[in-house]
């Protein structure tokens, strides 16, 4: 049977945090502006990293700790798919945007705010408009896919930590 002990786990969640992040700075290099829902997913794996590092270092010393630290980390995927999940949910037209949503991305430049009150154009990146989509799911789609995965490989190790404490308990 696979094993999954949240020492693994939590270093999975950071190296997984660590991806997406890379993941979506580079979708951002290449032209892919993130709108208000995007950046919001992002804080998700912002809060995660740090958190699943701090995680593993607690269980190097006490790993006893284990389903608490798995659990943890779970909760944040799991707020995480429902981010994600929502966010897909504007992009099909599911729920409304927020009000957030559509008012830019970022800072202005100078240049920005010249070119602005020289009567330019003003883009904005709507969060109801999928910029990019592979097997019919966007980017907040596949997140929430993802994250809903992280949550699950969270309680399987949390309970793989209760698992072999009950059974190092009977044991002794």
């Amino acid at each position: 049977m696979l094993r999954l002990l949240p020492s693994a786990y939590a270093l999975l969640a950071a190296f997984a945090s660590a991806a997406m992040l890379a993941a979506a700075h580079t979708f951002q290099r290449f032209g892919y502006e993130p709108c208000a829902l995007c950046l919001r997913q992002r804080e998700v794996y912002w809060v995660a990293l740090p958190l699943a590092l701090a995680g593993w270092a607690v269980l190097r010393r006490r790993p006893d700790q284990g389903a608490v630290v798995a659990l943890l980390l779970g909760a944040v995927f799991l707020f995480g798919f429902a981010v994600a999940g929502y966010h897909a949910g504007v992009e099909w037209k599911w729920f409304p945007a927020p009000a957030t949503c559509g008012g830019g991305s970022g800072p202005a430049s100078a240049g920005d705010i010249a070119a602005m009150l020289g009567g330019a154009p003003v883009h904005y990146v709507l969060c109801d408009e999928a910029a990019w989509r592979m097997l019919g799911l966007s980017m907040a789609g596949w997140n929430a896919l993802i994250s809903l995965g992280l949550a699950l490989l969270g309680v399987f190790a949390a309970t793989e930590a209760r698992g072999s404490t009950a059974l190092r308990i009977a044991h002794v």
